[in-house]
């Protein structure tokens, strides 16, 4: 692509990112400040201006829905051959090809779930913690904790008394008590693992930190692969990412770092903006740019999350600007119990008659999320949770790609293939996933994507990424696991003072309140029922 091309379209403050194409580079970029296009430009222009070549460019973010995200871009923009991956599945292919050469026979078997092996674990030791699945829970939690900061189980109770941990386990007893239990069934975890000759994604992240450390010969062929690097949301990255990254990059300097500390949601799993935070001092000639423009929130949104931020203890030094029209009021429900509230909820939405994947709801936990789930099944309202059933898992799924696969044998430029598509699915009927696909190939057809075997290759490569198109029905989902998506109505529901903030994280909270206001294009609808949650407090509606 030309250079002026890849340029069209950019504000200032991207264009600067973009035209920055030595690192290192550092972007604080707001939410909806279109950091995702920027990012994908750049690589762009690096690659036009003959700076790097896309084979030797790594772009890495932290969610398989995102790098799919990159790549669709990457391949708009002419530059198809550039990586981009998350810091497991990069890890993960990276350990796979060289094991062989650095430790020998087979590779081992990838737990991709703890709680069968937890389980096990448990019944191991003499541990007072009873089963359960929230039990189980809050154990995986943990251990993927420790091992992102590299505590071993020996370390783990005094480690986690000294930042102030909380377990969420029913049994009634002290955190600390219940510390020294965990650490028992993390022990027992890793031993049975190494029994059983299995590995965790913590442990691919770990082992490929130790193949790179000791392997000279390994360490040298990937710097060798990689020189270009580029990291998404790097406001999340964990003390063992940051390690693994650095052996990565060595002891060179092309790295562009794009994150917002207003937006680190993840601590409770090891990942901490201190990285970011401190970029200039490990790279004190690093180009620092701020992305300010928000293109995806109106002006009312954007400056209810600026006041939400600006009542806390150490809010962002910099405010959004809404760049869209002003839009409707945002307005504060507030209700007796309940179920007067999911009514009203699923009432609005009704008068809503929009599209439904257009709208989200969202909430702190997954079990706030159930009685919505109920009420709109009763309007007969489609709805889609996220984190559900992996969708290229179906079997339905597989034979639709089996026949889209043999539809495209025969390549062909021009023409309508997405009415060759609607075709070929017409014996499947009108389901929630032909619908899908024949939704994302129409972007694709506008983006300008030919034939019906590039729309196969993007499918498969979505599939090997469980990065599912989006799917018809209201989305319900946690605020955690709405981070990077946007919907054009939001409802946020349960804003209740003990549920959001939940423990004593404040800030973090305050943080996820503000991540969940930031996913809403044009309308945000906050309720609650009882007392309301202090960060409704002293903000204008």
């Amino acid at each position: 692509m030309e250079l002026e091309a890849i340029l069209a379209g950019l504000d200032p403050e991207q264009r600067e990112v973009v035209t920055n194409i030595r690192g290192p580079v550092c972007v604080i970029a707001g939410a909806g400040t279109g950091k995702t296009r920027v990012i994908t430009h750049r690589i762009a222009y690096a690659v036009a201006a003959g700076v790097t070549d896309p084979t030797k460019t790594l772009a890495l973010t932290f969610t398989a829905r995102a790098a799919g995200e990159m790549r669709a871009r990457l391949r708009a923009l002419e530059v198809p051959n550039a990586a981009a991956r998350t810091f497991h599945s990069a890890a993960l292919k990276q350990l796979m090809y060289f094991w062989p050469y650095s430790f020998g026979g087979s590779f081992p078997k990838l737990l991709t779930t703890k709680a069968s092996f937890l389980s096990e674990a448990m019944g191991r030791t003499d541990t007072s913690l009873a089963p359960g699945a929230q039990t189980l829970r809050e154990i995986s939690g943990e251990i993927e904790w420790a091992k992102s900061l590299q505590t071993a189980p020996a370390d783990y109770v005094e480690d986690a008394l000294g930042v102030g941990r909380t377990l969420r386990i029913p049994n009634g007893r002290a955190d600390k008590d219940n510390f020294a239990e965990v650490a028992k069934v993390y022990e027992a975890y890793e031993t049975l693992k190494h029994q059983e000759r299995v590995i965790d994604f913590e442990d691919v992240l770990l082992l490929t930190v130790g193949m790179l450390e000791e392997d000279r010969d390994v360490r040298e062929r990937i710097r060798d692969q990689y020189r270009y690097f580029t990291v998404d949301e790097y406001q999340d990255v964990s003390p063992l990412q940051q390690r693994l990254l650095n052996l990565w990059l060595g002891n060179r300097d092309d790295i562009c770092v794009v994150g917002d500390a207003a937006q680190t949601i993840y601590s409770f799993a090891g990942a901490t903006s201190s990285f970011l935070m401190g970029f200039t001092q490990r790279f004190p000639k690093a180009a620092v740019i701020r992305l300010t423009r928000g293109y995806r929130s109106t002006p009312e949104i954007i400056e209810m999350a600026n006041q939400v931020l600006k009542s806390g203890s150490s809010h962002q030094d910099h405010e959004l600007v809404s760049m869209n029209e002003r839009g409707e009021k945002l307005a504060i429900r507030k209700f007796a119990a309940t179920h007067s509230e999911v009514n009203d909820v699923v009432e609005q939405i009704v008068a809503l008659g929009k599209t439904h994947s257009d709208i989200a709801i969202l909430a702190r936990t997954n079990s706030q999320l159930d009685p919505f789930e109920a009420a709109l099944k009763t309007k007969n309202i489609e709805t889609q949770l996220k984190n559900s059933e992996r969708f290229f898992d179906r079997i339905e799924v597989r034979d639709a790609m089996r026949i889209i696969r043999s539809a495209s044998v025969i390549p062909g430029e021009g023409g309508d293939w997405v009415h060759d598509l609607t075709s070929v699915l017409k014996p499947f009927g009108s389901t929630d996933y032909v619908r899908a696909f024949i939704a994302l190939a129409n972007e694709m057809k506008e983006n300008g994507t030919s034939n019906l075997r590039a729309f196969l290759r993007e499918l498969e490569d979505r599939a090997e990424q469980n990065n599912p198109p989006t799917l018809p029905g209201v989305v319900l989902s946690t605020l955690h696991a709405a981070k990077g998506l946007e919907w054009e109505h939001v409802f946020l529901v349960g804003i209740n003072e003990g549920v959001l903030p939940m423990g004593p994280e404040i800030e973090e909270e305050r943080r996820l309140f503000y991540v969940g206001l930031t996913r809403a294009k044009k309308t945000v609808h906050l309720s609650y029922a009882g007392e309301p949650s202090q960060f409704l407090s002293g903000i204008s509606s």
